[in-house]
């Protein structure tokens, strides 16, 4: 890349920058933490001090458009306007006051006594795993491990089968491709739309189910929650399944893959977490700063504002790099150092405001059980390739595999 060439959040995705992108946000920084990007048509922010203004600023509206339609014509928007509809209700795409009524509701059903409960069985599930991975001289992380913890675990707490788990892993990497920002044709989104219908389908049959046959499970307790005469209209509790469900899988599979990655890179960083157990908890925060798995979200200007010294215009739209953010030096001392025994709480990987990851708790209980058990198991555990490859996408960070050997 030529250095006088304006810097993009697209250089990212070029393949010498895949493996460290952070050089080019580091660049992006430099350069201003507050960058109108000519490639992408945005405002990107890299500063964590300008992320944390945008992201609790509610002149930066939430209702903004999936970054991928802009590929789609007119007509098949109008084709796809049921689906569309749903997914409108979802939380993270709707703003006060109809957030503050659906975020209510949705934590009414999604307590934390709810998640608590799961530790037993997310211990066992992991027990299971690792009991049948122990047999195999080769175990590839990402699909073996990392998949059917997060898959299984939401199954459970939202009460579908766990035999459909491999149509699950179809429909929410249909999902995924509406929100990864990166581009697609007409085609590809019109594929994923219908598989995202039929996603929105399936929760339909199952509300029913529930309708009928009452069970202890989340999708019933969506159903009957109610506060001062308000509950959720279907749509919107068939649009939130669908994102506690994506939400809760993807990126849980993409914390402990990646996590595993950096702390395999870092022997030192693995030694302590593996001599202090204890000290996980803190670990998983680091992680999750280091390799952010979601690394970006968007806003769009309500109205015109001064953010530092640069003017946002009504409608422009702004994308807070959290992967950025989370390496920027005014708030992390040595950044791009791995260090779990680093306070970083305020890390942004889930977000901030009132939009802040509804379901991080329970993502943040699965990614430390499943390394904690896993690397006390299998304290010998390597990486068989230095160099895995990875997704090339701007929204989220994750690998395409993980081999290792475990003993």
């Amino acid at each position: 890349m030529n250095i006088s060439t304006p810097p993009s959040l697209q250089d990212a995705l070029s393949p010498q920058h895949l493996d460290n992108p952070y050089l080019i946000y580091q660049r992006l920084r430099e350069n201003d933490p507050v960058y109108w990007d000519n490639k992408t048509h945005a405002w990107i922010i890299t500063g964590y001090e300008y992320a944390m203004m945008i992201l609790r600023d509610a002149r930066c509206s939430s209702q903004r458009s999936l970054l991928s339609l802009r590929s789609m014509s007119e007509q098949r928007l109008q084709q796809m306007a049921p689906v569309l509809s749903v997914l409108s209700r979802q939380m993270i795409f709707i703003d006060p006051p109809d957030h503050t009524r659906l975020r209510r509701l949705v934590n009414k059903a999604f307590t934390p006594a709810r998640v608590e409960m799961m530790r037993a069985f997310i211990q066992q599930l992991v027990n299971q795993l690792l009991d049948t991975l122990q047999e195999k001289e080769h175990v590839e992380i990402v699909n073996d491990f990392a998949f059917p913890i997060p898959a299984t675990v939401i199954a459970q707490l939202l009460g579908v089968p766990t035999n459909d788990q491999k149509q699950f892993a179809t429909w929410t990497d249909a999902f995924g491709v509406l929100l990864d920002g990166s581009p697609h044709t007409e085609e590809e989104m019109m594929q994923a739309l219908s598989l995202v219908a039929d996603f929105l389908d399936y929760f339909r049959h199952l509300i029913a189910e529930r309708r009928n046959a009452p069970q202890n499970d989340l999708i019933q307790a969506l159903l009957v929650t109610e506060e001062q005469g308000e509950v959720l209209s279907e749509e919107e509790i068939i649009g939130n399944c669908l994102l506690l469900f994506a939400a809760g899988h993807g990126t849980t599979i993409y914390g402990i893959s990646n996590g595993l990655f950096a702390l395999l890179q870092h022997p030192d960083q693995l030694r302590a977490v593996q001599s202090d157990p204890s000290l996980m908890t803190a670990a998983v925060q680091e992680l999750l700063r280091y390799e952010s798995p979601v690394q970006v979200t968007s806003r769009q200007a309500r109205e015109a504002f001064m953010l530092g010294n640069r003017q946002i215009a009504a409608g422009d739209r702004l994308i807070v790099h959290l992967g950025a953010v989370n390496h920027d030096p005014a708030q992390f001392q040595e950044p791009d150092q791995l260090d779990v025994r680093r306070f970083a709480s305020r890390n942004l990987a889930f977000g901030h405001g009132i939009h802040f990851c509804l379901g991080s708790p329970l993502a943040l209980l699965e990614i430390e059980i499943a390394l904690t058990t896993l690397l006390t198991r299998f304290p010998k555990i390597q990486l068989t390739s230095q160099t895995p490859q990875w997704h090339p996408v701007l929204s989220f960070r994750h690998l395409v595999e993980l081999p290792v050997n475990l003993q």
